[in-house]
């Protein structure tokens, strides 16, 4: 039985987003390699990887045990890359980072620019999700740091405190239904219509969760793509939404904002990982990066040109 890293790689696209179809775009393979690769993993092995079901598939009791030892290969690999790193100029190293809506809105105004800039022999996979899978992501080995809200249960995860998040609705200024308000709860909110985020986004999927738990749901008139997108529309008078603060602050000039009072509106995120100092060299110096910290002993550069590994 062999199998070599594009099959592990793929294997462990595929069982992470559930989806032949997603894992075979992230690996860089036509569906039909895709399906063949697994395929002929199951017949090596003699038993099934995938169950396939109505929305994706998801690993057996024996694709578990190759997902397990799949993730150890992955992390070696970006370990030696990053051991090597100083020595040969052809390797390239990868860090998985997975982070909530409101953190990745924040991590691409600055902080992930300059640092890709920085240091050129460093890849990021950045894949947004809602913070309690971005806890499982970590812990599991699937992402080497992450940036979650603190109420998803980081406790046996290490942590660093990233920002304080806070949501607010956002209006028309001219919009009827909130005029004379500074402040509402998403009680309050649930008569308005609404401009939502894409389907399965996780910042829209917090807020609809929200809204089941009070018994009601949202009536989105129109679902978009990015949190300027959602900011564009709400100006424009199509509905009210639900931002991060920072995303208001950059339409103030078109838009009214009001403090959402909900006590799960206000959340402290937090960086976190399985163990800093078990980090691969590029991983901890995209750690200190994102903690605001000096590298310390660190190289500053991580040099490399070649390709990804």
């Amino acid at each position: 039985m062999r199998f070599d890293l594009t099959d592990l790689r793929l294997f462990l696209l595929v069982a992470e987003r559930g989806s032949i179809t997603h894992g075979a775009e992230l690996a860089g393979l036509a569906l039909a390699s895709a399906s063949a690769r697994i395929k002929g993993m199951e017949e090596r092995l003699g038993a099934p990887l995938l169950e396939r079901r109505r929305r994706g598939v998801v690993p057996t009791a024996a694709g578990q045990a190759l997902l397990h030892h799949a993730r150890a290969v992955q992390n070696q690999i970006e370990a030696m890359a990053g051991d090597l790193g100083a020595y040969a100029g052809g390797l390239r190293a990868r860090v998985r980072l997975v982070a909530n809506t409101a953190a990745t809105a924040e991590l691409l105004r600055d902080t992930l620019p300059a640092f890709l800039v920085g240091h050129p022999g460093i890849d990021i996979d950045l894949d947004e999700r809602p913070s309690h899978e971005i806890a499982e992501a970590v812990a599991s080995g699937a992402a080497d740091l992450g940036i979650a809200a603190t109420w998803a249960g980081l406790s046996h995860l290490e942590q660093k405190p990233f920002f304080v998040d806070r949501l607010v609705v956002i209006a028309a200024r001219n919009w009827p239904g909130l005029a004379g308000l500074h402040s509402a709860s998403l009680a309050d909110m649930l008569g308005e219509s609404f401009v939502g985020l894409s389907l399965g986004h996780a910042l829209q999927e917090h807020i609809t969760r929200q809204a089941a738990r009070l018994g009601g749901h949202l009536h989105i008139r129109i679902r978009v793509p990015g949190l300027d997108n959602v900011c564009r529309l709400v100006a424009q008078g199509a509905g009210i939404a639900i931002v991060p603060e920072s995303a208001a602050r950059r339409s103030a000039r078109t838009l009214r904002s009001l403090r959402l009072s909900d006590d799960w509106a206000t959340r402290q995120l937090n960086l976190c990982a399985r163990s800093f100092d078990e980090l691969t060299p590029q991983a901890k110096l995209l750690a200190a990066a994102l903690a605001g910290a000096e590298t310390g002993g660190l190289p500053g550069r991580y040099q490399g040109n070649g390709p990804s590994s």
